[in-house]
């Protein structure tokens, strides 16, 4: 059966219910998490900080916040990667599933300068309060096109440095690979289903630039990375 990328997919995935919770949900996020890791994904995103940080002082405060934070695992290496560099950051993780958020600060009960909080991410709140830089590790994918402008403008006028997007590319070869690493590492349905609608809700580079021309960013780069996604960098300073 071949796979049809050539538009995003507008099919619910199950996380995307915020009143889910238990050891279903618990399993997913943490398979996500150790996946995104084995694969090269927190580096991406750490990769596209480094970025925005190049040439600023190191005993600079920088609030980072991320979006749609899961377990918090992005945030945790972060948190290590600031400690180990001597560098400043304050880091919130946001959520709608207040299930997720418990199971995050549970996880991060060691990191003092981590802070989560339960909060729908269309909420005028959250882009008012002070912020650096936002970003966002397979969480874009979750919104459609309106939205994603929507939130991007949000995030533009707010953020003081800029945006870093870790997003899936929308491929039908990582579609296959996917399926293959579902049996390896024994996904539960739910991680398994949710993952190949995912994929199938990825992105393409002209999709990216796409939204760039809309938003009229004054820097941007988009750069494919291993895994199959993409790194997106944006400036708003």
């Amino acid at each position: 059966m071949s796979i049809n990328t050539k538009f995003r997919s507008t099919a619910p995935e199950l996380m995307d219910d915020f009143e889910m919770k238990g050891d279903i949900l618990r399993d997913a996020l943490d398979k996500i998490a150790s996946i995104n890791k084995l694969l090269g994904g927190n580096k991406v995103t750490l990769d596209g900080i480094k970025t925005l940080l190049k040439n600023k002082p190191k005993t600079q405060l920088l609030r980072i916040t991320d979006i749609g934070c899961g377990n918090g695992d992005m945030l945790r290496t972060l948190a290590d990667y600031a400690d180990k560099n001597n560098l400043n950051f304050s880091l919130t993780g946001i959520d709608a599933n207040q299930f997720t958020i418990d199971h995050a600060e549970s996880l991060s009960e060691n990191y003092s300068n981590i802070t989560y909080q339960c909060r729908d991410i269309f909420d005028d709140s959250v882009t008012e309060e002070h912020c650096d830089i936002f970003i966002c590790t397979l969480t874009l994918h979750h919104f459609k096109d309106e939205e994603i402008i929507d939130l991007l403008n949000r995030f533009k006028s707010s953020a003081k440095v800029g945006i870093v997007i870790n997003d899936l590319e929308r491929s039908a070869l990582a579609y296959r690979l996917f399926q293959a690493l579902c049996f390896v590492f024994g996904l539960n349905h739910m991680s398994r289903e949710d993952g190949l609608v995912s994929i199938l809700r990825g992105f393409k580079r002209e999709d990216l630039e796409k939204y760039t021309k809309e938003l009229n960013f004054n820097y941007s780069s988009i750069k494919w990375k291993w895994a199959f996604r993409y790194q997106w960098i944006i400036k708003t300073i």
